[in-house]
């Protein structure tokens, strides 16, 4: 038996990275998975997997999101389960950010994840139940690069304590986790300047960058009935690094 059996779950940004690593995971815990993305190329690739469908979403729509929520309620009649996960990161100075460049980060990694949940929430609460989790970053706990990216992380993590307060009535559940690197394509830019990359290695306690299954395993358990009296929970997976 599935931890997962049943369940009808979207995750956003699920077709490359972590989130293909957790579609993976979650079709083999019992789900069906919707893969939400933008690109179509990976959409197809991660469509091949059993029970997994992919479909396009621009994440920063909120067009796109009521007529896929709506697709998705049609054909599958219920939202267990939604996965904020897509996301685009930048190593632009302060210096450097221009307004587009801050309007662009938020409208993908805030006002995204805050659709989701307006959007998927309706359904969920005409089912009595669900559960949410987002996907944030370590840099909205320690303080660590001021720019775009650490501003729409931490704006997520301020919108996921509100949707907890305000749906936990509902008995939906909306949870949070804080990844550190992660080796997936959207950190390989990071690996072109070897040096930053060897420092952050060298300033994890566990000595490592962390790997996409590692995130995908400890979100399963918040997605899960196993952490039914848990919202509004902070989860670090950051090998340490906030730690110190």
């Amino acid at each position: 038996m599935g931890r997962l059996d049943n369940k009808i779950a979207i995750i956003t940004g699920g077709a490359s990275g972590m989130g293909a690593s957790m579609a993976e995971l979650f079709t083999k815990e019992g789900a069906i998975v919707i893969a939400a993305d933008i690109n179509e190329e990976n959409l197809a690739k991660i469509s091949e997997l059993e029970n997994v469908e992919g479909m396009k979403l621009d994440v920063s729509s909120d067009e796109n999101w009521a007529a896929f929520t709506k697709a998705v309620i049609e054909k599958y009649g219920r939202i267990d389960i939604l996965i904020n996960n897509a996301g685009i990161s930048s190593q632009k100075s302060p210096q450097d950010i221009t307004d587009q460049d801050w309007a662009i980060m938020h409208k993908i990694n805030s006002f995204g994840p805050f659709l989701g949940i307006k959007h998927v929430s309706k359904y969920m609460k005409e089912a009595g139940k669900g559960s949410i989790v987002n996907t944030s970053s370590y840099t909205a706990i320690i303080g660590s690069g001021l720019n775009s990216y650490t501003a729409s992380k931490g704006s997520l993590r301020a919108i996921a304590r509100a949707a907890a307060a305000e749906l936990g009535k509902s008995n939906i559940r909306v949870n949070t986790v804080f990844p550190g690197v992660i080796e997936t394509p959207m950190t390989a830019n990071i690996g072109q300047f070897k040096e930053a990359m060897d420092m952050l290695v060298r300033a994890t306690p566990m000595g490592r960058l962390g790997q996409p299954e590692e995130v995908a395993n400890a979100i399963l358990f918040l997605a899960s009935d196993e952490a039914s009296y848990i919202t509004g929970g902070e989860l670090v997976i950051d090998g340490g690094y906030s730690a110190q």
